[in-house]
């Protein structure tokens, strides 16, 4: 069922299952560990998004772990997609009104509004995807960036000829703060004199402006380019495969948007990780913190195919690496650097 309301779309669905072919597809090949609640006592979730659902990407990911969610549970669900930053307090103000349980809040750019709108309804759960809060009601669910990020930059690292890398994404945060200092940290592990540089777009979604950054980014000689866009995304992948650079997929495995430029993908399957918090909530043990989940958690982050352009010893050696983060051989540690606070790695 699909209702209206001024400026915005609801789109309802009702306690019987419903996957799409997506979900269905990806849980053929990712096992999860996601617990299954049979009881349907008029439990409700909802997630509102900054994007569309269908960019393959971010809000993709999130709208398959709505779906996923209510196939566990068995319960009511409602999304919102293309949220503006100046709609973020009246959408989730929306939803609890009419008795959402537990709202997911799909961006670290949601946390302001989380903040204004979690004091004034204490029995509703907010949870900020990629979030930095925590109270009473308000939860936070990380993915650990760092660590996909600083693979990809062991990588890039191998794969440059020009020692120039570059890091674009669609808004600056916690969240890609943390992912460009995992990329500068496992480059610079590999070759400490090479040079990073960053983009933010300032929006997730325009592929003019993230073509134009991309091609800016290549006419300055960067020559492996790491991405966190939503529909800009394959933008990026292409606009790199047409100049002969590198690149990464992010969230989703985007090895197939651009083969002959993708070396690998970041891949966070923010459906599982969704799932999972809503499970705990369901089962009232979600609590008020901020819960970050990392590569010991394989069928939620890891690295995607590699593509045939990299070299068999490049692709070995940072498998090494991943399952030394795994094992905590690798560990990466609050520090300062510079006066400003950040993480360090730490080699046992």
């Amino acid at each position: 069922m699909t209702l209206y309301f001024p400026r915005r779309k609801f789109v309802l669905y009702g306690s019987a299952t419903f996957a799409t072919s997506l979900f269905l597809k990806a849980c053929k090949s990712n096992q999860s560990t996601i617990p299954t609640v049979s009881s349907r006592e008029g439990f409700k979730i909802a997630i509102a998004l900054p994007g569309m659902i269908t960019d393959k990407a971010w809000n993709q990911s999130g709208y398959e772990g709505l779906n996923l969610a209510k196939q566990k549970l068995g319960v009511e669900t409602a999304y919102l997609e293309q949220v503006a930053q100046a709609d973020q307090t009246e959408a989730l103000t929306d939803f609890a009104r009419k008795g959402y349980n537990v709202v997911f809040a799909h961006g670290g750019q949601f946390d302001a509004a989380i903040e204004q709108v979690a004091p004034q309804f204490l029995n509703t759960f907010f949870v900020g995807v990629n979030g930095n809060n925590k109270a009473e009601n308000i939860a936070s669910l990380r993915i650990d960036h760092l660590q996909g990020s600083y693979l990809c930059g062991i990588i890039g690292a191998a794969m440059t000829k020009s020692n120039k890398l570059a890091y674009i994404a669609g808004e600056e945060f916690p969240a890609t703060q943390e992912e460009l200092r995992g990329f500068q940290l496992g480059a610079k592990s590999v070759k400490p004199n090479i040079q990073i540089t960053s983009t933010f777009l300032g929006d997730w979604n325009d592929v003019a402006k993230a073509k134009e950054a991309t091609l800016a980014l290549i006419s300055s000689g960067n020559d492996v380019i790491y991405q966190w866009l939503d529909s800009a995304s394959p933008a990026v992948l292409q606009a790199a495969s047409d100049k002969g650079v590198y690149a990464f997929g992010n969230t989703k495995d985007q090895l197939d948007v651009a083969p002959k430029a993708v070396l690998t993908s970041a891949v966070k399957r923010l459906d599982i990780a969704i799932a999972y918090i809503a499970v705990l909530a369901k089962q009232k043990q979600l609590k008020g913190q901020i819960y970050s989940i990392g590569l010991e958690r394989a069928d939620i982050l890891y690295l995607g195919k590699f593509g045939t352009i990299l070299p068999e010893t490049v692709k070995q050696n940072v498998l090494k690496v991943k399952q030394e983060i795994v094992d905590k051989k690798i560990t990466f540690k609050n520090c300062q650097e510079a006066g400003k606070d950040t993480r360090c790695v730490n080699k046992a």
